[in-house]
């Protein structure tokens, strides 16, 4: 499947809320326990743009979105401006078929043009598809801290691995 990526509209709330919520509902890709609705998805849609963050969309050829992803600040201190962390959320019956390899290939994209030099993942570390894509698509293992998370009554391990988008310095003494 050759998937269509675009920017993501608020059209797209309603779906990217339902996929959402199926990996709260069923998986440890998200670690939340609780799901949200519409209006929060909204707001964390509006809150994105303000900040020009990308939320990209995978589609089908009738427009139905089968998959999203965004990055965000991987942490907030101004020493880490040039990193971002990503998510990948694909809809359960359209996983398998190279949207979160087609989405995760245009954030990357949209990470170069935004001039961000590291690209962090923060995997379960028992989901290996994600780690096998992720190192597939040149992501290096950067760290592991066990039990630091919670889900369905169980302990839960994070992986993280890296993306390095450019090999240039800081520059501008580290004013930008």
């Amino acid at each position: 499947m050759t998937p269509n990526i675009r920017d993501a509209t608020v059209d797209d709330i309603p779906a990217i809320t339902e996929i959402y919520n199926e990996d709260v509902l069923t998986t440890t890709v998200n670690w939340n326990a609780a799901t949200v609705d519409a209006d929060d998805r909204r707001a964390w849609f509006a809150g994105r743009a303000t900040a020009g963050l990308p939320v990209l969309v995978a589609v089908d050829d009738v427009d139905a979105v089968l998959g999203y992803a965004t990055y965000g600040d991987f942490r907030t201190f101004s020493g880490y401006r040039h990193t971002v962390e990503h998510s990948v959320y694909v809809r359960g019956e359209a996983r398998g078929q190279g949207l979160g390899k087609a989405l995760t290939l245009a954030l990357i994209d949209r990470a170069r043009e935004a001039g961000k030099h590291v690209m962090v993942a923060a995997i379960d570390a028992d989901n290996a598809a994600s780690i096998s894509l992720h190192e597939r698509l040149g992501f290096t293992h950067a760290g592991r801290l066990d039990q630091v998370g919670t889900k369905f009554g169980r302990w839960l391990d994070v992986i993280f691995l890296q993306l390095i988008l450019d090999a240039d310095g800081p520059g501008d003494a580290g004013r930008s």
